[in-house]
């Protein structure tokens, strides 16, 4: 009896272990078959009409008296039956709208060209794209990328606007200045038309550990500044004149895109709220996206397009890292 209660007892020791193992290996496979489907990528439309309208019934079926609301559900009802009378078949203006969220390295480039790519695949010049910008800008080829997306668009010759709701400054402002008209929150932050380098340097604290650091390079100016060398004026002084050239182009490039500037007064790297932006005329109306669009739904058909592309994880954790070093920094 002793014997059979011990075995018993191996036993459900033995299916133990074996379930947990079961349970590990479906995790592990689990966690590859969706790795393999990180790439897999589809562009979601919403239509904005129907999302204002459902919310707008939403709220008058809570706060309306039964009979109001049959009311309001009956002149609705009869508004599309007009529209449909008087439209027929005849199409509509239809505005594309695009989301910009930009990190140091503009990642969000990435998915810009395929939101872009796609609907110029459909857009003529009736149409309009609205691409909502949010920014303190990064690295300039980068945003340089982006900004030459957002060209793409009125080289179509189809209408561009840019709203700004928060901060679109510096490779943000780069990619706003594109467009044909540009909307901006009332204390939004724009311009910061300049170029920036910072870099560290651990020359005098590996010479006091006696650690030497040795760097060879062929081309007399393949580095100006560097991290464990010891820096010269000559270093300083070339990397000065590589950012005066681009502040230049930057420079150069917002004039091009917006000719009413006065470029030499706003290129000082300054950065101004909205209100102070619109005098410089960095901006040509004070306005939320949300007000724009709500408005434009009155009279036009309204997208918005997002591209989407499942991140393995690897790539989500590095997205992560950027996000937080973006907040520190």
């Amino acid at each position: 009896m002793e014997f059979i209660t011990e075995y018993g007892m191996f036993l459900a020791k033995f299916m133990t272990i074996v379930l947990g193992l079961v349970i590990i290996a479906a995790g592990i496979f689990l966690f590859i078959m969706r790795a393999r489907a990180g790439g897999e990528e589809h562009l979601d439309i919403k239509n904005l009409n129907q999302k204002y309208e459902t919310m707008s019934l939403i709220l008058n079926s809570q706060v309306l008296p039964k009979k109001e609301f049959k009311k309001v559900m009956k002149e609705r009802k009869q508004e599309h039956k007009q529209k449909e009378k008087i439209h027929g078949d005849a199409k509509r203006k239809r505005i594309f709208v695009l989301d910009f969220r930009g990190d140091i390295k503009a990642s969000d480039v990435s998915s810009l060209r395929e939101e872009i790519t796609a609907l110029l695949t459909i857009a003529d010049e009736q149409d309009e794209v609205v691409v909502k910008i949010e920014s303190a800008g990064g690295t300039v080829h980068g945003y340089g990328l982006a900004a030459s997306q957002l060209r793409r668009i009125r080289d179509k010759g189809i209408f561009l606007t840019v709203a700004v709701d928060k901060v679109a400054a510096s490779g943000g402002y780069m990619m706003a200045c594109v467009a044909n008209r540009i909307i901006a929150g009332p204390f939004a932050i724009l311009g910061s038309i300049g170029v920036l380098a910072q870099i560290p340097n651990f020359h005098r604290l590996l010479k006091k550990f006696d650690i030497d650091f040795e760097q060879l390079s062929a081309g007399k100016f393949k580095r100006s500044l560097t991290l464990f060398g010891e820096n010269t004026d000559r270093d300083r002084e070339k990397l000065q004149e590589e950012l005066e050239d681009t502040h230049n182009l930057f420079k150069e490039f917002v004039k091009e895109n917006r000719g009413q500037v006065d470029i030499d007064m706003i290129a000082t790297g300054e950065h101004w709220h909205g209100k102070r932006a619109l005098e410089f005329k960095l901006v040509d109306e004070l306005r939320t996206s949300d007000d724009y669009l709500c408005d434009a739904a009155q009279k036009a058909d309204v997208f918005e397009i997002r591209y989407e592309r499942r991140k393995p994880l690897t790539e989500k954790i590095i997205s992560f890292g950027i996000q937080l070093f973006d907040k520190i920094a």
